[in-house]
């Protein structure tokens, strides 16, 4: 079984794109005889973050956290305790491709590492910020780069790991470097990109949105 496992905090502006995006690449997946499960992991949500999974016919778990890193191992936990042999990961502010669970498996690794690219530039974010980031981002099947908003490991190679570990921020980073410690065999690949926020605001102190602040201070 695939499960897809998606950490949330107050994100009823952006999951319904998300979770519209997942379910498409989840028929796709079903289309060829994968059962797929999703969950929506609702850390400390104030909003109507599970009013919208719900409508999405979703499943949900509350979290009193307020950490991604603790979001995304109570719903690998949840996920394979329900049997799931491989676990792909996205952001609530994420919007993911129709072939991306597909592309997933057809990679035959342990793990897969795909890239992101941004959705929608925000008006304060001008063209030489733009031009900075795709300098900057190696956008190329070989790349080097960790994002937990386009990430999948088959379960054996995760629990043989330890997991995600109750981190604030880098847990996925942590996790891909235990993994290669491990020597597990990861695919990095440009091929199923994940379309992702650009926002000020970010859920997760010192992840994506940090860092394109850090670029337009530079």
């Amino acid at each position: 079984m695939i499960a897809i496992v998606i950490p949330a905090h107050n994100e009823a502006r952006r999951l319904g794109r998300c979770l519209k995006s997942v379910r498409a690449a989840a028929d796709a997946a079903r289309a060829t005889g994968q059962e797929v499960q999703i969950l929506v992991v609702l850390d400390r949500c104030a909003d109507s973050s599970a009013r919208i999974a719900a409508r999405h016919g979703v499943a949900t778990l509350s979290l009193d956290a307020g950490n991604v890193g603790s979001a995304r191992r109570a719903g690998a936990e949840a996920m394979l305790a329900l049997g799931a042999d491989w676990l792909a990961c996205t952001d609530a502010d994420s919007r993911v491709p129709v072939h991306w669970l597909l592309w997933q498996l057809q990679c035959g690794a342990d793990a897969v590492c795909g890239t992101v690219h941004v959705d929608r530039w925000e008006p304060w974010q001008d063209a030489a910020l733009r031009r900075l980031y795709r300098s900057r981002y190696d956008a190329r099947e070989g790349h080097r780069h960790i994002h937990g908003a386009n990430l999948g490991i088959c379960a054996q190679a995760y629990r043989q790991v330890g997991g995600f570990q109750p981190l604030p921020a880098h847990e996925d980073v942590q996790l891909v470097n235990a993994l290669q410690a491990s020597g597990a065999h990861i695919a990095w690949t440009a091929r199923n990109s994940v379309a992702t926020s650009s926002r000020r605001d970010s859920r997760a102190r010192e992840g994506f949105g940090d860092y394109l602040a850090q670029l337009a201070a530079s």
